[in-house]
């Protein structure tokens, strides 16, 4: 009945979602980057990701996870709308399609050049292979070569995963840029 309420208010219900500490989402930041990767945060513990150094968030969820938990909605009443980005990707292991994430990339990036105290959370669902997908391009579009970034996203979120056919996505896309 509560779940009807809400719809019907026309306001997100925000669902618990798993984690390892309601109040903290484990953030792995990568090196000096001012890029956080790390699984969803509960409702709870978006209130604490500015106490973590979180200016801006990226969600890699898809738009029915997103509707279901409210994450998104709870990001961007924490944060405001333009600090929050969205690219709605399903983690299907094959190739990305760059209409779906490459304005958050690039979204990501511009905060990191142009504000030098932000500090930019990227997740997913686990903080496994999207969010790791698109901290690779964050890190790519910002100079460093492949092995470099991958070696950053690889090292500093041991859990992470980098999909080659993601890989491949992200390459294609900054080929095609130049």
């Amino acid at each position: 009945m509560d779940v009807l309420r809400s719809a019907r208010a026309g306001r997100p219900r925000l669902r618990p979602v798993a984690g390892p500490d309601a109040a903290s989402p484990m953030l792995s930041w990568i090196g000096d980057e001012r890029i956080a990767i790390s699984g969803v945060p509960s409702a709870r513990a978006v209130a604490c990701l500015a106490e973590q150094g979180v200016t801006h968030v990226v969600n890699c969820r898809p738009w029915p996870n997103v509707r279901w938990s409210g994450d998104l909605a709870a990001e961007r009443a924490a944060f405001g709308p333009g600090r929050v980005a969205h690219a709605p990707m399903h983690d299907h292991g094959l190739r990305q399609r760059p209409a779906v994430w490459a304005a958050a990339v690039c979204f990501a990036a511009r905060v990191l050049d142009e504000q030098p105290q932000a500090g930019v959370l990227i997740h997913c669902t686990a903080g496994r292979r999207r969010s790791a997908m698109l901290a690779y391009a964050v890190l790519r579009l910002r100079g460093h070569d492949r092995t470099r970034a991958a070696a950053l996203v690889l090292s500093y979120r041991t859990e992470a995963v980098l999909v080659p056919a993601y890989v491949r996505s992200v390459e294609r896309w900054l080929a095609a840029a130049q």
